[in-house]
C-alpha cells in the first residue's frame, strides 16, 4: 500500500510517499481504509526524531484519520466492514490503511463530511480530556486557550462555549483573532500587543488554562490562574524546563498537570473516545462545533503540508487526502 515514508529524521523533504506492508487487524482491531487524515504539530516532531511511536504502534506518521472499515480483527465487535468512521492513532494515519484497536473508532458526526471528519479526532480528544476529564471545567467558569486560532484551539474554543464557560484566548494576527471571536471567544487577546495575564488578571483570573508552550508561559499561567484554579500542560513549544513558583500556587490553592494522549494505554484512550462520542458529537451534529479545515491536500503533497504547519500562519486544520 501507499504510504508516507522518511529514510532519515529532518525537514519536510525528507518526507515521500512510498510502497509499505498493509497492515492487518490483531485481536480486537479493525482495519480502515484510509479518505483522509490530518497533520498535527505533534507529526512534525516525529519526522525531527523528537516524537517516536510508542511500542507497538506503527512507524507512520498520522494520529488520526477517516475512512471506511474493511477487515474485522478477531474479536471487534460493534462495528461492520463498510461502516464510515473516524479514529484516534497511535500512529499510521498517513497511509492507505491502518489498524486501529476498536475503542478508538468512532462514528463520523451527523453532516460531517469523511474529508471533515479526519480533522476530529485528535483535537476533540485532547480537549475533551484534559479541558473536562482533567480540569473539569464548569458551566460559568472563565476558561484560557493558548493558540486559539490553530487546531486544539478551535475545538477548546467551540467546545468550551457550547458547555457555557467564558473563553480567552491568545492569537497573533488580526484574521486569527476574528476567528476566534467568531467561534465563541468572548475575549481575544494578541500576545503580540497585550499581555494575556492582565487581562485575566482584570477578569478575575482563570479557572482553567490549556497551555501548549510549556516553560515559557510557566510562571505568567500561574500568575494568570484565580483561586482554585487548574492549569494544564500539554506542549512544550516554549521549552521543557521553567520555575514553578509553589507559594503562589499553594496561595491559590491552584494546580498544574502535564498529560500527554498518544502513549496512554488503549483501554485509557478508549473511555476517552467514548465521552468524545457521548458529549462532543452531538455539538458537532447541531453545528454548535465544526471542523476548521485551512486546507486540503492529496497525500504526495505531504512534505508541502508539514511546512505550512511550521510557517504557523494557518488556522484551524490541514488535510491530506487519498
Amino acid at each position: 500500500m501507499r504510504a508516507v515514508v522518511a529514510a532519515v529524521t529532518g525537514g519536510p523533504e525528507v518526507l515521500s510517499v512510498g510502497e509499505v506492508d498493509a497492515p492487518r487487524p490483531g485481536a480486537g482491531e479493525v482495519v480502515i481504509e484510509v479518505a483522509a487524515t490530518a497533520v498535527n504539530r505533534a507529526d512534525t516532531l516525529q519526522r525531527q526524531g523528537f516524537y517516536p511511536p510508542p511500542p507497538g504502534a506503527s512507524d507512520t506518521i498520522g494520529l488520526e484519520c477517516s475512512g471506511r472499515i474493511v477487515e474485522l480483527g478477531d474479536g471487534a465487535t460493534g462495528w461492520s466492514v463498510g461502516d464510515e468512521v473516524c479514529a484516534l492513532l497511535a500512529g499510521g494515519g498517513y497511509a492507505e490503511r491502518v489498524a486501529v484497536p476498536v475503542g478508538q473508532v468512532m462514528p463520523v458526526p451527523g453532516g460531517v463530511s469523511l474529508v471533515e471528519a479526519a480533522c476530529l479526532p485528535e483535537v476533540a480528544a485532547t480537549v475533551w480530556s484534559n479541558v473536562f476529564m482533567t480540569a473539569h471545567l464548569q458551566k460559568g467558569e472563565r476558561f484560557l486557550v493558548h493558540g486559539g486560532a490553530g487546531g486544539i484551539g478551535t475545538m477548546a474554543i467551540q467546545l468550551a462555549a457550547a458547555r457555557g464557560a467564558e473563553v480567552f484566548t491568545t492569537a497573533g494576527s488580526p484574521e486569527k483573532l476574528e476567528l476566534c471571536r467568531s467561534l465563541g471567544a468572548a475575549h481575544a487577546i494578541d500576545y503580540r500587543e497585550d499581555d494575556f495575564v492582565e487581562v485575566l488578571t482584570d477578569a478575575g483570573g482563570a479557572d482553567v488554562i490549556l497551555d501548549n508552550m510549556g516553560a515559557k508561559y510557566l510562571g505568567r499561567n500561574v500568575t494568570a490562574l484565580a483561586t482554585g484554579g487548574r492549569l494544564v500542560i500539554i506542549g512544550m513549544q516554549g521549552g521543557a524546563k521553567g520555575e514553578l513558583d509553589i507559594n503562589a500556587l499553594l496561595r491559590k490553592r491552584a494546580s498544574v498537570t502535564a498529560t500527554s494522549l498518544r502513549a496512554r494505554p488503549v483501554t485509557e484512550k478508549a473511555a476517552i473516545c467514548c465521552g468524545v462520542v457521548e458529549n462532543v458529537w452531538p455539538l458537532v451534529a447541531s453545528g454548535d462545533v465544526r471542523p476548521i479545515v485551512e486546507t486540503t491536500m492529496p497525500l504526495e503533497e505531504v512534505a508541502r503540508a508539514h511546512q505550512l504547519m511550521e510557517d504557523g500562519s494557518h488556522s484551524g486544520k490541514i488535510v491530506l487526502t487519498l
